[in-house]
């Protein structure tokens, strides 16, 4: 089965690694990618993505999206993704250009030319996808489902409470996780467990030129302890493919808006205020040994 999708990021080393993945996989039409600020600027995620499109000399198109959240004020991630956000490798310049459109156009052009229903991968801060969902209403019916990077049940990455995407813009996710639109949240729970190890990397630097750059880029992944390198955006794509490898619960998830913990994603665990209702099913296990095995795969066998 080929699944539809347009992928809403910021890339970002994680998002690259994500972006790269989807752009070669053969059961999966990317339709569309849009950019917003979050690991560093949109201009910067905005040309990181049009660098990634050309490296594999793909015909995907980007369209350029938020520079900033909907209240909260700014705040990039620089010093884990460095200055340009892919730290780690020799781009050439992109000699491809965004659409003249905005994200949110294009999104919603894009859906509702679909034949059939699109998934919508967000990696990055949901503002594009929460601007979409408050000014074309009429796109829902036509998402098949929100696989999205973000949140946790428990310590945060931004703040002690808070994960990076949901703390970055949380009025976003708040619209997302509120739409009635199906939705996974692929957070901490799973990505700081289900890590690429480096005995994975290593093997991945010796597969041709992709092999090498994904390599470099992830030997500059700030996220990395003994166990390896956590590649949180590329477990949307993996969940996507095989959601077989993950646990999941089904819980009703709320966005905290203010205060010391804005950005927190607080799940309903005890089923004890929203009457059994649930809005987010919730990733909390993963196979860590698949999904190396996975990403090894897509590397040497598409990408080549």
């Amino acid at each position: 089965m080929k699944h539809k999708i347009i992928l809403d990021t910021d890339p970002g080393i994680d998002d690259a690694v994500m972006i790269s993945t989807a752009l070669n996989e053969p059961n999966l039409d990317v339709a569309l990618i849009t950019t917003v600020a979050g690991n560093v600027t949109v201009d910067k995620t905005t040309k990181n993505a049009l660098t990634l499109v050309d490296f594999f000399n793909k015909n995907v198109p980007v369209a350029a999206g938020a520079s900033e959240p909907l209240l909260k004020k700014f705040e990039d991630a620089a010093r884990i993704h460095g200055e340009s956000g892919m730290a780690g490798y020799d781009f050439p310049a992109p000699t491809s250009r965004p659409l003249a459109k905005s994200a949110v156009q294009a999104l919603r052009d894009t859906i509702m030319a679909s034949e059939e229903p699109i998934t919508l991968i967000p990696t990055g801060a949901y503002t594009n996808i929460a601007l979409l969902l408050r000014e074309y209403p009429e796109v829902k019916p036509k998402i098949k489902e929100i696989i999205a990077m973000g949140g946790t049940l428990g310590r945060g990455n931004m703040t002690s409470a808070a994960e990076f995407n949901v703390f970055t813009d949380p009025h976003a996710a708040a619209i997302v996780y509120n739409s009635g639109i199906p939705l996974v949240m692929v957070g901490l729970d799973v990505t700081l467990t289900g890590r690429i190890t480096d005995e994975t990397t290593a093997k991945v630097a010796k597969l041709g030129r992709a092999g090498k750059m994904l390599s470099a880029i992830l030997g500059h992944d700030f996220d990395h302890d003994e166990t390896g390198t956590a590649v949180h955006d590329l477990q949307t794509i993996f969940y996507l493919l095989h959601p077989e490898a993950f646990q999941t619960k089904d819980l009703w998830v709320d966005v905290v808006l203010s205060g010391p913990a804005i950005g927190e994603t607080v799940a309903d665990i005890r089923g004890a205020y929203h009457n059994g209702k649930t809005n987010v099913k919730v990733c909390v296990d993963i196979d860590t040994k698949a999904f190396n095995e996975w990403f090894l795969t897509e590397v040497s066998d598409n990408m080549q």
